[in-house]
Parts: structure tokens; C-alpha cells; sequence
């Protein structure tokens, strides 16, 4: 029979036995990985608008600009990918979003099942959930009234979807707010680029006021049919008014847009 040797694990050796063990000691990261600071600029040029929908993002061009290794620029733009905010075209490149009627249906039937779903969650939580996310989300209103006044849409929009974040986030259910991040984020996108999609301004502080009231009331049907009609309302205006300014794109040259904003990682 042939021997077996013994399956006993080896004595891992002394930092005195193996001198140069001293020297490997590898120090805690105090900040976060390149590639992460580099898709959190670009995720914010995008939603900002400073990307035009459609436009080619290239890897040596970012890399060139910040002043790092091509490695974590195509770690960045592969997690914009996964997020949905850019799409990759075999053999073409990297392109920022462009969205279709069809798509804006799509964000907001998706938006309608979270937050409808996350009205639930806080209401079956009762006080003092309730209360809380009420007081938070009147907070945020409170500062409506003026950027509406004002004209301020690029505020408005981010007032807006600060509500919507809060109101999902009050839930409490960590996977509502990780699927409403993309579908924020594509929301803001939409605002940005079609400037007139606030059709009916004058009645915006309302619409979110009625929320926050049937919220507060408790009242589970009334707010689940007053989300209902704000998304299905706020897919129609924006459709609306990407059909009026199709044809119509802002001329803004690339080299302009990538040479502001992108700091050095």
C-alpha cells in the first residue's frame, strides 16, 4: 500500500523566521477606491446634465483628464453600466443613457410599485414611523414654494427627488431604496434635459402636500391612489414635453463639458 503523507497543516513560519514578513504590512485605506470616486463624479456630470443623452464617454479621454491609470476608468464605467446610466455598444464604446418615451413609462411604473410599496411599509409601521418620515418630508416641501417662485427648476427637480428618496427611505426596507437609486437618478436625468417637463408648477407644492396629509392621516387607499396619479401625471408631462423638444438638442461642445467638474482622483 502506498504511504500516505499526513494531511496535517504546516507550521506557518515566525515574522524572526522569514525577516522579510516584517516589510508586507500593508497600512488600513482611509479612502475609498479610485474607481468609486471616479463613477461618483461621473454619476453627478451625468444626472447634472453636463453629459449630453447619447454621448460617447471614453475611457482614454477620462483617464487623460484625471490623471490615472485606465484601469479604474473602466472600473467606474462599468459600474455606471450596471446602474443603467451609461450603456455599452459592442465594438461602438461607451454612451450616456438616452431615453425614449417608452423608457419615461417605464421609470415611472417602476417608481409607482416602490413608493407605493414603501407608503405601505411606513404605514403598517405605525407612529412613531409614521410621524417621523411625516415631519421629514414636510421639511422638504417647506423649501418648494420658493424655488418654485423663483423658476428654479434645476432646485425643484432636486427638491422633488429628495421627497421621493426620503418618503422610499422611511420604509426602512434597504432594497426598495437600492432599487429607487437608478430610478432616481434616471428621473433626474429626464428633468435635466427636458427643461419644460413642470407643466403644472403652480400645483407641484400641492400635489406633495396632499401626500404628506394622507400620510399623515393614515389614510393606506388614499395615498396609494394619490401616488398613482402624481407618477402617472408626471410621466405625461414629461413625455409631453421631450416630444415638443425633440429635434431640438442644446449644442454644447464635448471638450467644454469633460474639461469642467472631473477632478483629479
Amino acid at each position: 500500500m502506498a504511504r500516505l503523507d499526513s494531511c496535517t497543516a504546516p507550521r506557518a513560519p515566525t515574522q524572526e523566521e522569514v525577516p522579510h514578513v516584517r516589510h508586507r504590512r500593508l497600512s488600513t485605506l482611509e479612502a475609498r477606491p479610485t474607481a468609486v470616486l471616479i463613477a461618483d463624479q461621473l454619476r453627478a456630470r451625468i444626472i447634472d446634465g453636463s453629459f449630453r443623452l447619447g454621448e460617447q464617454v471614453t475611457e482614454a479621454a477620462i483617464a487623460q483628464q484625471l490623471n490615472v491609470s485606465r484601469g479604474p476608468v473602466r472600473e467606474a464605467l462599468q459600474r455606471l453600466s450596471q446602474e443603467g446610466l451609461l450603456v455599452s455598444h459592442r465594438n461602438r464604446g461607451v454612451f450616456v443613457l438616452e431615453l425614449s418615451p417608452a423608457d419615461i413609462t417605464e421609470i415611472y411604473v417602476a417608481r409607482q410599485a416602490v413608493e407605493t410599496a414603501a407608503a405601505r411599509e411606513i404605514l403598517a409601521a405605525g407612529e412613531p414611523a409614521v410621524g417621523k418620515a411625516v415631519r421629514q418630508l414636510a421639511r422638504i416641501i417647506a423649501r418648494l414654494p420658493d424655488a418654485v417662485a423663483a423658476r428654479d427648476w434645476a432646485k425643484v427637480a432636486e427638491l422633488d427627488l429628495r421627497f421621493h428618496t426620503a418618503l422610499v427611505a422611511a420604509s426602512g426596507n434597504a432594497r426598495l431604496s437600492r432599487m429607487f437609486v437608478t430610478l432616481a437618478a434616471e428621473s433626474r436625468i429626464c428633468m435635466v434635459h427636458v427643461k419644460i417637463s413642470y407643466r403644472r408648477f403652480n400645483e407641484l407644492v400641492a400635489e406633495h402636500q396632499e401626500l404628506v396629509d394622507l400620510l399623515a392621516a393614515a389614510d393606506a387607499e388614499g395615498l396609494h391612489q394619490a401616488l398613482v396619479r402624481h407618477m402617472e401625471t408626471a410621466a405625461a408631462d414629461l413625455t409631453a414635453s421631450m416630444l415638443e423638444t425633440r429635434g431640438t438638442p442644446e449644442a454644447v461642445e464635448p471638450e467644454a463639458v469633460h474639461s469642467e467638474g472631473l477632478q483629479s482622483a
